[in-house]
């Protein structure tokens, strides 16, 4: 199932791509949003072989990430990028519904 209110950045699909030929076999990124973290929400990135049954498919250039229906609602709009910076390298969910994060930018709060 593919949802458009979720999309997925070129640097993330390139990011996908690299990670499934460094593993062998392909990966998908899980984008979740958990409660916790310093700001009320926080999200949990996983790289899975295979979707759950619910799980809404997002694809660009081949690559997927997945995300669940229950935190589809937090995240409609949203774009899941990586960045790869002076500070590290990591996926990141540009979320328009976060009012505020905390500095680490995993936390968030609506």
């Amino acid at each position: 199932m593919t949802d458009t209110h979720v999309t997925l950045s070129s640097n993330a699909a390139r990011r996908l791509h690299a990670l499934s030929q460094a593993e062998g076999r392909e990966v998908m990124l899980r984008v979740a949003v958990d409660g916790g973290g310093c700001s009320g929400f926080q999200y949990r990135f996983d790289l899975v072989e295979a979707p759950e049954a619910d799980d809404l498919k997002i694809e660009r250039d081949g690559a997927s990430a997945l995300v669940d229906v229950v935190s589809l609602a937090l995240l409609k709009g949203s774009e899941i990028d990586f960045v790869d910076e002076l500070a590290g390298a990591e996926f990141r969910v540009k979320n328009p519904n976060a009012k505020s994060s905390c500095g680490c930018g995993v936390s968030f709060s609506i």
